[in-house]
């Protein structure tokens, strides 16, 4: 069933209330690759009456008010994506589309959408039930944090939406305790996985807001106490003065179990867009989350880019086999599936099935990562699971084809000395539409080691042995490599010889760049900011100039010139 967004619903449902409302930046599609349909069946499983508002004006409380007010509380969260990110490219100009919306067209999303939303709760329901805010959004700027769109150091979201907790990670069962702390009447402040404000300091404290505003050394000291207290194993609870507050942020909740997930997998999502979206278009989400499968969560890569460690964890979470095969099998019952899975993956595809040991039994490693420089010794990677579920899910009844499209690390392939090859060679000959994506990200090493990415002697070695599998497939098919231009420490030449690199050994001119954002809570932005390797602590050259940023990306994307001086 889809999740109540009207009154009209609420009633067929016998309710006369809701105990939770979720507000959401996204229009409302149930589906388990958004995190405000899983969140709210989570709810809804435990006996919780839960709402949703997709997408609510912010001109009116039409929307905002039309489910009436929740006894528990409201849950919001700024959608799938960060709203400054689906707003703005990385030059700051405004996005035309959004994949989110029905019609395509960017005009239902705010600018930072969970401090708009929380604002517009607060604007009509004056002293209303607690405002918990949720979502990739809140999640990565729940401490003070380096802001891009405005060049500046901002407070917590939890100070500037003025909201009274948050939930930060996946938030699977932290939800649940939480629900039932406000439901029982007890302080929810102990929860894993919740940052709140106290006018008491509590734990180890971070620099202060005021601190890391003025010190670029402060900030740098913040983020990596920061970054360092994320793993549920061994994080301390975190403190950051905020003038005569603190925020405090718990340890983050344990890793979901198999079992966990795979319950939470089997709740029953309708894979569309609600009803009541409907008449707006279509969502195009829809055309590659429908008949998509997630495997797992998290992700142990920790490209220095990326957010996923402090928002899904380092910890690779996995579903069971059993709980996959019975989602292909729904699949495979909707009316319009053609018979093809559009992708079996996660944050990368092949971390499915297996995980260090250590790690599971305490912690993730303090002094080293799981594959940077390279792959540890203790990770053991087993593409053998992988390897099998594909093969049982090609032979379901009415199942055509199963593709691969989440990204996938080569150097995991190579660590596998048992499996990869044979996984390698599966992918290539029955998993690859036409193209295979990767994202080798740049050439250059010492923008590599920034990056915190594998050498670029293991792309060479995948391409070789990619182009050797697909003529022994007898198919016709190519690499498509994503790039980041104007990446901390990358200069104009540095993409001068990465395309030189492309066209001589890889033998093509790459499409795929894309200029880096810096997000909040990733290593890289914090590079942007401080102008400083935080690793070595030596100064680090940072192109800031829009104009200078596209020569860069032009640099690699721009075809040679024909004879008469066309391109």
């Amino acid at each position: 069933m889809f999740i109540p967004t009207t009154q009209k619903e609420m009633k067929a449902l016998g309710w006369a209330s809701l105990d939770i409302i979720l507000v959401t930046g996204d229009a409302y599609i149930d589906s388990p690759f958004m995190g405000v349909a899983l969140i709210g069946k989570v709810l809804l499983d435990q006996g919780y009456r839960v709402g949703i508002i997709g997408q609510p004006d912010l001109t009116t409380d039409k929307d905002i008010a039309r489910l009436g007010e929740p006894s528990l509380f409201w849950g919001i969260t700024g959608g799938c994506v960060d709203s400054m990110v689906a707003n703005y490219t990385a030059l700051k100009k405004k996005r035309r589309s959004d994949d989110h919306t029905p019609g395509g067209v960017n005009n239902r999303r705010p600018d930072r959408a969970v401090i708009a939303y929380a604002n517009l709760v607060r604007r009509y329901f004056k002293e209303t039930r607690p405002i918990v805010l949720g979502g990739i959004e809140a999640s990565l700027r729940r401490i003070a944090h380096y802001d891009f769109w405005s060049n500046s150091v901002r407070r917590s979201i939890l100070f500037d939406a003025r909201a009274d907790y948050l939930l930060y990670g996946m938030a699977h069962g932290s939800i649940l305790k939480f629900a039932s702390a406000l439901k029982e009447k007890k302080p929810p402040a102990g929860l894993k996985g919740l940052a709140w404000i106290s006018k008491e300091k509590a734990g180890l404290e971070l620099p202060s807001y005021e601190a890391v505003q003025k010190s670029k050394d402060d900030y740098i000291k913040a983020f990596r106490l920061f970054y360092e207290n994320n793993d549920p194993f061994t994080a301390q609870t975190l403190c950051q003065k905020h003038q005569d507050r603190y925020l405090v942020i718990n340890p983050p909740e344990a890793c979901s179990t198999t079992e966990e997930l795979d319950h939470i997998h089997g709740l029953g999502f309708e894979r569309d867009l609600h009803p009541f979206h409907q008449p707006g278009g279509r969502v195009r989400a829809l055309d590659t989350i429908r008949f998509s499968i997630p495997t797992h969560y998290g992700c142990y890569g920790e490209c220095r880019f990326c957010a996923i460690a402090v928002h899904q964890g380092r910890t690779v979470c996995s579903r069971s086999e059993g709980s996959i095969l019975e989602e292909a099998k729904t699949l495979s019952r909707l009316p319009d599936f053609k018979g093809y899975i559009l992708d079996l993956g996660g944050p990368t595809a092949n971390m499915y099935g297996y995980e260090c040991k250590k790690k599971l039994e305490k912690g993730a490693c303090k002094d080293k990562g799981c594959l940077f420089p390279s792959p540890c010794k203790s990770l053991c990677p087993d593409h053998s699971k992988q390897l099998g579920l594909l093969r049982k899910i090609e032979r379901l009844p009415g199942v055509k084809k199963v593709f691969i499209s989440s990204g996938i690390r080569y150097d995991l392939i190579f660590s596998d000395t048992q499996t990869g090859e044979a996984y390698l060679e599966k992918i290539v000959a029955d998993h690859v539409s036409g193209q295979m994506k990767i994202a080798p990200e740049h050439t250059a090493p010492h923008v590599l080691a920034l990056m915190g990415k594998q050498p670029v002697e293991h792309l060479l070695k995948f391409k070789q042995q990619f182009d050797r599998l697909s003529k022994k497939a007898g198919k016709p098919q190519f690499l498509t490599y994503y790039l980041i231009a104007a990446h901390p420490g990358c200069r104009l030449k540095d993409m001068q010889d990465l395309k030189r690199f492309c066209i001589e050994n890889l033998k093509t001119i790459p499409e795929q760049v894309q200029i880096f954002t810096p997000t909040p809570s990733t290593w890289s932005t914090l590079m942007y900011y401080t102008e400083t390797d935080p690793f070595s602590g030596k100064p680090l050259f940072v192109e800031k100039d829009p104009k200078e940023k596209e020569k860069q990306k032009l640099a690699v994307t721009a075809k040679p010139l024909g004879k008469k001086g066309r391109r």
